[in-house]
């Protein structure tokens, strides 16, 4: 019976890798978003080996499972000799949270970067043109022009792999980080209440989702008043 006193229990439990989930979350989509901007300039560049790079990369990290990236990371590198005898790099590779936040990032980069590019390259050729033809710099029409424009066709596939991030915190638990499924596999082992505890800690999750997806509908309807 999952009475009022099992509830407070598993939720005061659950709020314990609420924050943690959030951090990792939100520290996964800033890096993501830096590198995935990144990676889709260079495929757009007029660099070969630029674009073949980025290209590589993508579909290394788009055709792996991010729980291999997981593992490859805090249990294959962390344990290579030269990381160990960095100071940095052992910093790095020796906490799950932050190897959490780097496999995510790097998984969600890749992802992030199709998506800009697609944005990217509907552009309309005339408008960069005309641009250029008022005397705008490369940067002054990227600033102005392409990327505004860009990320109005691609914000609503950036929204769902927003999403997708948050839901990806989840395996951060493989790796021995107590976020908030790593608390709901803890209290399952105690409180054999499997049903109401992930439960509990699934509307945790949507109520993140939610509040970034109306915080990105925002950002979507004030793009368009501009």
């Amino acid at each position: 019976m999952f009475d009022a006193a099992l509830f407070q229990h598993t939720m005061t439990n659950l709020a314990l890798g609420f924050g943690l989930t959030i951090y990792i979350g939100l520290a996964s989509i800033a890096l993501a978003l830096v590198l995935g901007l990144a990676l889709a300039l260079m495929r757009v560049s007029s660099s070969k080996l630029a674009a073949r790079f980025a290209f590589l990369y993508s579909s290394c990290f788009r055709g792996t499972p991010l729980l291999v990236q997981l593992f490859i990371l805090y249990y294959g590198i962390g344990t290579l000799p030269f990381v160990r005898n960095d100071p940095a790099l052992w910093w790095l590779f020796s906490d799950g949270g932050r190897c959490a936040i780097l496999a995510i990032g790097l998984n969600s980069g890749a992802y992030v970067s199709e998506v800009l590019r697609g944005g990217l390259q509907s552009v309309p050729t005339g408008q960069i043109e005309a641009a250029k033809a008022c005397g705008m710099s490369g940067l002054q029409c990227f600033r102005r022009i392409v990327f505004p424009l860009a990320i109005r066709q691609a914000l609503p596939a950036y929204s769902n792999e927003i999403v997708l991030a948050i839901k990806g915190t989840s395996l951060a638990s493989t790796i021995t980080v107590m976020e908030l499924t790593g608390h709901a596999k803890r209290l399952m082992n105690q409180n054999y209440a499997i049903i109401e505890t992930f439960i509990l800690a699934g509307v945790l999750y949507l109520l993140i989702n939610f509040f970034l997806l109306g915080c990105m509908h925002l950002v979507e309807r004030w793009l368009k008043n501009e």
